[in-house]
């Protein structure tokens, strides 16, 4: 049986249950690389230059676990899935770049989606990925129908349920969580409800996170995520704040973020690394609004190699406190 390996970076909790479900249809054995560690960042940054962007060099590390492991390694080169809004550049150049820094790698199994080329171009790219199994158009189709239908699933399933990747991703597959919850689910009254907003492969990386979403469930907090709500919600935000979408990863960003600033949470926390051009201009555009509006307050945490923990939990904890004592004093003006 040929072995399929999906690193477990990037664009792994948007798509991997429509990835996985399209390999085994076609009869492919699917092996997703372990958790993030510093050996495999380490690892990964040790393949490009100090400016490539944190996400990159912990895919990169990924890849090289699965090195020994499988057959072939898919990565998608994803140019578009929404009309008009493009992904950012390193996504559009991931198969190329990771051939030329891991040339020990399995061989590359890529496909290049962009929707503003027209379903066509769509079909044929899916039947070129899907020959490497068989040469039944009809089985390729077949696959590609049983993974949008898992896609779908798996939206559905988060945004009516609130969960999130990782825990959705256990439910519709099987596959083992990364590190299970620690923190106790007992009937302690919640503290806040704080929205956390940026891309899935910063904010259910444990180790790049430093498990900040922990952290906060811990602190007794509720914790809402972009996943929980729906694509209306999702669209209207970014609207109003930016009139038209330019890439794929704004509603992740701004469309969370808006949302969230005017709805349901007591506080937001934006999730970015350093050097990215798009998360700092969206970043700053959910500043901006959170400054005029003044009524749910914000904070953004840059990542990047070097961040300190200690630093991370220091102002996630002033965060918390600044939270808790505004509600204190708007029960007090309330009695």
């Amino acid at each position: 049986m040929i072995r399929i390996g999906i690193p477990r970076a990037l664009l792994y909790y948007q798509y991997y249950p429509m990835w996985k479900a399209f390999f085994e249809e076609l009869g492919a054995e699917v092996v997703v690389s372990p958790s993030t560690t510093q050996a495999m960042l380490s690892a990964g940054s040790s393949r490009v230059v100090a400016d490539t962007c944190l996400a990159t060099k912990v895919f990169l590390g990924h890849v090289l676990s699965l090195v020994e492991e499988c057959d072939y390694i898919f990565i998608p080169a994803i140019r578009s899935v929404k009309s008009k809004a493009y992904s950012c550049s390193k996504l559009l150049g991931l198969p190329d770049m990771t051939r030329a820094v891991i040339p020990e790698s399995p061989p590359i199994l890529d496909i290049d989606i962009d929707v503003n080329k027209g379903k066509h171009v769509l079909y044929r790219a899916i039947y070129k990925l899907g020959r490497h199994f068989t040469w039944d158009p009809f089985r390729v189709r077949r696959a590609s129908i049983a993974a949008w239908q898992a896609n779908l699933d798996y939206q559905q399933l988060m945004c009516n349920q609130g969960l999130m990747p990782p825990q959705a991703i256990e439910k519709i597959s099987g596959t083992p969580r990364v590190k299970p919850e620690t923190h106790s689910d007992c009937a302690a009254p919640t503290r806040a409800t704080i929205a956390i907003i940026g891309h899935s492969y910063l904010l259910y990386d444990e180790h790049i996170s430093y498990r900040l979403i922990h952290r906060l469930k811990r602190a007794q907090n509720r914790v809402l995520t972009p996943e929980m709500l729906t694509t209306e919600e999702l669209e209207s935000a970014t609207a109003r704040l930016l009139g038209r979408a330019q890439w794929t990863c704004d509603h992740e960003v701004v469309g969370a973020g808006g949302h969230y600033l005017d709805n349901e949470a007591d506080g937001v926390i934006g999730l970015m690394t350093f050097g990215c051009g798009p998360d700092s201009l969206l970043m700053d555009t959910l500043r901006r609004q959170a400054s005029r509006s003044k009524t749910t307050p914000f904070m953004s945490l840059t990542l990047e190699e070097h961040t300190a923990e200690a630093g991370v939990i220091t102002r996630l904890e002033a965060f918390l406190d600044m939270i808790e004592r505004r509600k204190r004093r708007q029960v007090a003006v309330c009695v």
